[in-house]
């Protein structure tokens, strides 16, 4: 298993408790086959640009072990979720 880190950023007009049902249902995708080592719910946030005539986001960042399978699905599920504006996986060098 190799280390990674995910940011994502949810619409704004999600309720509160939707977000946080958002992050454990990505959080149990990483648990199915790896392990979150920390998550970070920063908030609702400007973004630098506007996407989709979107100007603010709840920001998610996750650091977590997983294997290439898991952050696979985990990236297609991302993809079609509606309420996820933006997000990266990068594998955390250090």
């Amino acid at each position: 298993m190799r280390k990674y880190e995910v940011m994502y950023i949810i619409r704004p007009d999600v309720e509160q408790e939707n977000v946080q049902a958002i992050v454990d249902k990505f959080s149990g995708i990483i648990n199915n086959g790896g392990e979150v080592t920390k998550q970070d719910v920063i908030g609702k946030r400007r973004l630098a640009y506007e996407i989709n005539k979107i100007r603010d986001g709840y920001y998610v960042l996750v650091h977590f072990n997983a294997t290439t399978e898991v952050v696979n699905e985990l990236d297609r599920i991302m993809k079609i979720t509606d309420e996820v504006i933006r997000s990266l996986i990068v594998r955390d060098v250090a």
